[in-house]
């Protein structure tokens, strides 16, 4: 997916091959995140029904936080010297998360926003051998927060699915 690096030599100690491999995996990572925001902002215009107020809130927060997130990724993607992808058509190709058509009961926007929650934290993981393996620190830190943010959002969710 990776565009070639800019032209400027770029030295910080990650080989060209790895900082476009990783650059690769991120922009799968930003794919998917921008896709659960979209996702998540589209359940929180069009919630309904006795939770409605909770779960607008909710949502917001969640999108909120994606929105924040998404910058971050492209940032690293740039740092690493690719282009973070920007397009509907580029994430659609990179995103493991399906549009949803319609709009579904609240129960399940909420089934659905966990699931797109456990898989941006499965491309996460994904990515962290190689980040690893060149001690590429800073791809860490942020595959790591990330990690964190959606397993406990996933699990916040997922409590309110529970009888």
């Amino acid at each position: 997916m990776s565009s070639v690096a800019n032209s400027t030599n770029i030295n910080i100690g990650i080989d060209d091959q790895h900082r476009a491999k990783i650059a690769d995996g991120l922009s799968r990572l930003l794919a998917d995140t921008y896709s659960l925001y979209l996702k998540t902002h589209n359940f929180h215009w069009n919630v309904t029904g006795p939770m409605f107020q909770t779960l607008h809130l909710m949502f917001e927060t969640q999108y909120t936080e994606l929105a924040l997130a998404v910058d971050l990724i492209a940032e690293r993607i740039r740092a690493l010297g690719y282009p973070a992808p920007g397009t509907y058509s580029e994430y659609a190709k990179l995103s493991s998360i399906p549009e949803t058509a319609g709009v579904p009961k609240a129960k399940e926007m909420i089934r659905l926003l966990v699931e797109g929650q456990e898989a941006v934290t499965r491309t996460a993981r994904s990515i962290f051998p190689l980040v690893d393996e060149v001690n590429d620190e800073p791809s860490a830190d942020l595959l790591t927060q990330r990690m964190q943010v959606h397993e406990k959002t996933a699990w916040m969710l997922r409590s309110l699915l529970e009888e």
